[in-house]
């Protein structure tokens, strides 16, 4: 299982990537695959702002549907709309064209409470 150790995780299976205020927030690998072939990805948040731990998409494999929870609060400025057309890339590559959006945070001091990836390997191997 593939756990870049440069990101953080939530315990819902998401990767957050920080560069500046700016977070690229998607699905783990070890998510991808509990959910399987993922057919559909949506966000309808695109420029709205949320606070952490709320809904912003869905991500709808053969067998399930799973709700995609904020790890930041902040604007969403971006969704990846090449999922559109693509939604099988989170399952060939999670961490890179995989990503699903972009998010301006608005407080810092939330990543603190984000996991480091040798936490979330001992979530997903508890």
């Amino acid at each position: 299982m593939n756990t870049p150790s440069e990101l953080k995780y939530t315990k819902d299976h998401e990767w957050i990537k920080i560069e500046g205020d700016i977070a690229t927030i998607g699905i783990t690998d070890f998510a991808q695959s509990e959910l399987g072939d993922i057919v559909y990805v949506e966000v309808d948040t695109l420029d709205e702002t949320l606070d952490v731990e709320e809904v912003f998409g869905t991500v709808e494999a053969v067998k399930t549907v799973s709700d995609l929870f904020l790890p930041l609060s902040g604007e969403i400025i971006e969704f990846n709309e090449g999922l559109e057309d693509e939604p099988e890339k989170v399952n060939s590559d999670p961490y890179g064209d995989g990503w699903m959006i972009k998010l301006k945070f608005s407080d810092a001091s939330q990543i603190e409470d984000l996991l480091s990836a040798d936490d979330y390997k001992a979530l997903i191997s508890g």
